[in-house]
């Protein structure tokens, strides 16, 4: 089991490069990766949230990598063309010579003339910054992927605590049910005592069909077993190694429905009881599931 919260960071340093990459994820009820990259390798997000889906399943990963260059890594982002220069100055000497200005030529207005300064393209090849990439995610998914394990862990624990509540609370229901019949019956004749009736047979049709109509009513048999199935595909299900937080929605969506009957048919104060118990677990149980990748 993995929770949905983690954090990793991984760094890669080569030939005056340096990429750092940090992974933070958060409880989504569908998978989604955010791709956060420097200008120069956004080429690379596809393949970064693809590197990122093949370990996760669900939940909101934000991928953040920045770029670092030193100075002797740094491409120049101009040249200057020394020929055209020289041939400008000598142009202006001759202009100089020929109106009768006298000085040098200033270096500044030699750079403004066009063509003396050239600026190249200082684009960084993705292709190059790739492997350093690929070093620094690499750990930054182990790191996250090892906390959001932890975490699962210490959710397994929790989980396994509510669904034993809620057993427990289960099996009193199944003991009383029983119970509820007789004290209906032990009531149905009270009643008839009190209202100056003589006493009725237990085995009369008329004490019968109203107990048959109120054990039909009443009966929570087949939602105490639907209850004790989902605990028993809870406990398969925390066995696997792989997601399963959709399937811990769904049983707890399906307890819930069991939980609802049982509280609806049930016309016992004891009953009663324990479904706000088990309600109450539920819930505990719900928002622990809620963070299961």
């Amino acid at each position: 089991m993995k929770s949905m919260t983690g954090y990793g960071r991984g760094e890669c340093a080569e030939d005056g490069y340096k990429v750092t990459v940090e992974l933070s994820s958060v409880n989504r009820r569908q998978s989604e990766v955010s791709v956060s990259l420097p200008k120069e390798l956004e080429a690379l997000e596809p393949w970064v949230r693809d590197q990122v889906n093949r370990h996760v399943a669900r939940g909101r990963v934000n991928a953040r990598i920045s770029l670092q260059i030193s100075d002797k890594a740094q491409p120049s982002g101009c040249r200057f063309n020394k020929r055209l220069a020289r041939q400008y100055s000598e142009e202006l000497r001759r202009l100089a010579d020929d109106t009768g200005v006298s000085g040098g030529v200033p270096i500044g207005v030699l750079l403004n003339l066009p063509g003396v300064m050239v600026f190249e393209d200082t684009g960084i090849d993705p292709d190059k910054i790739h492997p350093l990439v690929e070093r620094a995610l690499t750990p930054a998914l182990e790191r996250m992927i090892k906390m959001r394990s932890n975490e699962g862990a210490h959710l397994a624990r929790e989980l396994k605590k509510r669904v034993s509540e809620i057993r427990k609370s289960v099996q009193r229901v199944k003991k009383r049910a029983p119970q509820v019949m007789k004290d209906y019956q032990v009531r149905i004749v009270e009643k008839l005592k009190q209202a100056g009736l003589n006493p009725v047979p237990e085995e009369d049709d008329r004490l019968l069909k109203e107990l048959v109509i109120y054990a039909d009513r009443s009966d929570v048999s087949e939602e105490v077993s639907r209850l004790l199935s989902h605990i028993s595909q809870f406990n398969d299900c925390v066995k696997s190694d792989g997601p399963m937080g959709r399937t811990l929605d769904f049983l707890a969506q399906e307890m819930n429905r069991e939980i609802n009957t049982i509280g609806s048919k049930a016309n016992d104060a004891e009953i009663s009881r324990e479904v706000v118990i088990l309600k109450t677990e539920l819930e505990k149980f719900r928002e622990q599931a809620q963070n299961v990748e």
